[in-house]
């Protein structure tokens, strides 16, 4: 196969900088990547790798590349429902998301909704993502049909909720063999993965927990996705029922739902023994600060969760989640630290939001730093996408420069995403 090259200022931060400080941080201001297969053979200073791949084509950006986002929780169902006004988590589902997800058993229905949201991740520079799906198999068929085509790392399954209204109830047979079923059809296809998904412990009977705890158990490839501790209310209904449990998370912990490939959503509301029992057991938390502050449903303390180890990553959480721009929510991220009296740097939030969350999705050898070997997805961001982006960033050092992005940018910011070597997304230029 022919060898392709990217030129460019490049970014990376393969380390958490909070831990490895500098050294997590890869940085050079004229930059090449050379990708073959749609993985990375090369990447680092233009000086050192120029002569080396002189006889191949280069494509030169004036922008700043860096790799594709990964985005740790997000519903493609509730792409329609995106601003819905009004009420918060339980009251907020009732009113617009199970009759929302209850459409999702129309595949035609399905297949459209999956590609308009899979190509507004590519817009706004996302190339992985973990996704909530309904308990219908044809939202799952949906999804990963549209991601393979687009050759996106996807994550997804179909949700387990025998307590949910309506149409969205399965039960504990027919929600086994539906996941069962999905896991075969789908595993190993592409870049495709799938996560057992009980949508959060009040839809779910206990003996439906238990099985979702065994169907993971039973399958060492797939991950587990669901919420934890996202609000007060959540919180106290489900220690109203679960009258036994030590606190939420000991809840999923009685059916086997607590391990290293476990990915719990928000953790706003959450007990210290609970964020130790995520270190000791390598569950990782995913950080969704727009949807937090839609739904008023708290601010999660990202330094007590470093405090106690926990790994980290950022969703976006559309559709409570207010915008698909991860560059936005980083920005939301940083606003979240503030008034918990953190003041988080930019390296270490695009950390989060690229190796950070490639390693939460168990996949940090294949995406999320474009260190040699890995998959060639990856972003360009432009500075000047907007005439103020412009002004504030020209002729500042790299820290500034990232830190005005996330602050002031969104999907214009991004203008072009690549999945395995190959453009994906162009913006379009008025």
């Amino acid at each position: 196969m022919a060898l392709s090259a990217f030129r460019a200022e490049i970014l990376t931060v393969p380390h958490d900088p909070a831990l490895a400080g500098e050294g997590g941080i890869r940085h050079w201001p004229d930059g090449l990547l050379v990708v073959e297969d749609g993985l990375v053979v090369a990447c680092g200073a233009f000086a050192e790798l120029g002569a080396r791949f002189a006889d191949i084509a280069v494509e030169r950006f004036d922008g700043l590349l860096v790799p594709g986002f990964v985005d740790t929780h997000v519903h493609y169902p509730q792409t329609d429902r995106i601003a819905a006004h009004g009420g918060h988590l339980l009251e907020w589902l009732d009113r617009h998301i199970y009759p929302a997800e209850a459409a999702f058993s129309d595949r035609g229905h399905a297949d459209d909704v999956a590609a308009f949201f899979l190509d507004e991740l590519l817009r706004n520079g996302t190339t992985s993502a973990l996704v909530f799906a309904t308990s219908h198999v044809q939202s799952v068929d949906a999804l990963f049909t549209a991601a393979q085509a687009r050759n996106m790392r996807i994550v997804s399954g179909k949700t387990l909720s025998d307590l949910a209204p309506g149409n969205l109830a399965d039960d504990v047979v027919s929600g086994r063999a539906d996941t069962e079923a999905l896991i075969a059809r789908w595993r190993g296809r592409g870049r495709l993965g799938y996560a057992v998904t009980p949508r959060f412990a009040l839809v779910s009977t206990d003996a439906q927990l238990a099985s979702a705890g065994d169907i993971l158990a039973r399958h060492p490839e797939v991950l587990l996705h669901t919420h934890l501790a996202e609000t007060a209310q959540e919180c106290a209904a489900v220690a109203a029922r679960f009258t036994d449990a030590v606190d939420y998370l000991d809840v999923y912990d009685r059916f086997g739902l607590v391990g290293p490939r476990s990915i719990f959503a928000h953790c706003v509301h959450i007990s210290d023994r609970a964020l130790g029992r995520m270190s000791q057991a390598g569950a990782g938390i995913a950080h969704c600060p727009t949807s937090n502050f839609f739904l008023g449903s708290g601010l999660f303390d990202l330094a007590r969760a470093d405090e106690h180890g926990v790994r980290v990553g950022i969703g976006t959480d559309v559709g409570a989640g207010t915008s698909f721009s991860m560059l936005h929510t980083m920005g939301e991220v940083y606003k979240v630290g503030q008034l918990r009296g953190h003041s988080f740097d930019p390296f270490r939030t695009l950390h989060l939001a690229t190796a950070g969350g490639a390693r939460l999705l168990g996949a940090g050898d294949r995406i999320g730093s474009l260190s040699v070997g890995q998959e060639a997805d990856f972003v360009i961001l432009d500075c000047a996408a907007t005439p103020l982006m412009a002004r504030r960033t020209a002729g500042k050092r790299l820290a500034e420069r990232l830190f005005a992005l996330q602050i002031l940018g969104d999907d214009r910011g991004v203008a072009y995403t690549y999945i395995a070597g190959c453009r994906a997304h162009a913006r379009a230029l008025l």
